[in-house]
């Protein structure tokens, strides 16, 4: 759920233009500068380019390029030190089904990220609460979380208004199945969906909440403004739409990110 990947048309797009890709192009290009770079070290009359400096200016030009791109920052971070960490993980002599394993974590944690820049955001309590004071009082709503994680809006939410609907959509399997897990051994009556959020109706909710990123906001500011019925509610924890104005911000007790909310 990227700023290019976020909208109904992305998914026609060629994989190539996922982020993930273009970032392991990136990197795989560094590593050829830096070679090259070492080599003409090499021809100057200078000794080789010892490992530690030579994983550091891999990781440099990654970035550099990464940024060149306009990939998100994170990915300026994970391509700048990742030469740096496989030269550490090497020297320990990790055994290689622990690589397997913590592939395999990430890949049920993340998934969507692969085509997406969202990584895993949790909430937490205080963007909760300021969330409950504005849901519409006096009557059942329906309210969506989505990209639900691990479920704590949408249970935390449900108890209080135990007449309501409440909804989490997550595309990730790790997060909804615990989701799922701790709604069941909790015996609240919230539901929770594994889909891509692009797919629902926001038509049918009353209040719609996104803890996502910048990059995907404009796409959901599209998508809320083409589907979301009058006297509805799009909520974004965080972040921003750009070039809209909201109707109410609100700074959640005890601190942290602004909660935003517009009236559609």
């Amino acid at each position: 759920m990227s700023e290019q990947e976020n909208d109904p048309g992305a998914r026609r797009r060629p994989l190539r233009q996922a982020p993930a890709i273009q970032a392991l192009l990136l990197f795989l290009l560094a590593l050829v500068a830096a070679n090259v770079i070492d080599v003409l070290v090499q021809r100057a009359g200078f000794p080789p380019i010892s490992p530690l400096p030579m994983s550091l200016l891999h990781g440099l030009l990654a970035a550099l390029l990464a940024r060149w791109r306009r990939l998100a920052v994170w990915w300026w971070v994970i391509l700048a030190l990742f030469p740096l960490a496989a030269l550490v993980v090497g020297r320990l002599q990790v055994p290689p089904w622990m690589f397997l394993a913590v592939f395999l974590f990430m890949l049920v944690l993340f998934w969507s990220t692969f085509r997406s820049q969202v990584p895993f955001y949790p909430s937490g309590q205080p963007a909760w609460d300021a969330v409950a004071g504005l849901l519409p009082a006096g009557r059942p709503i329906r309210f969506m979380d989505i990209g639900s994680g691990l479920g704590g809006a949408v249970l935390d939410l449900a108890r209080r208004r135990p007449e309501s609907q409440f909804t989490g959509i997550e595309i990730a399997p790790l997060p909804w199945l615990v989701s799922r897990l701790r709604a069941a051994l909790a015996g609240n009556s919230c539901r929770f969906m594994r889909g891509d959020y692009l797919l629902l109706d926001f038509a049918d909710y009353d209040v719609v909440f996104a803890y996502l990123s910048p990059a995907a906001m404009l796409a959901l500011w599209h998508k809320a403004r083409a589907e979301m019925r009058p006297g509805t509610l799009l909520l974004s924890y965080e972040f921003h739409i750009p070039g809209t104005s909201p109707d109410v911000v609100i700074q959640p007790e005890g601190g942290g990110p602004l909660l935003h909310g517009w009236r559609m």
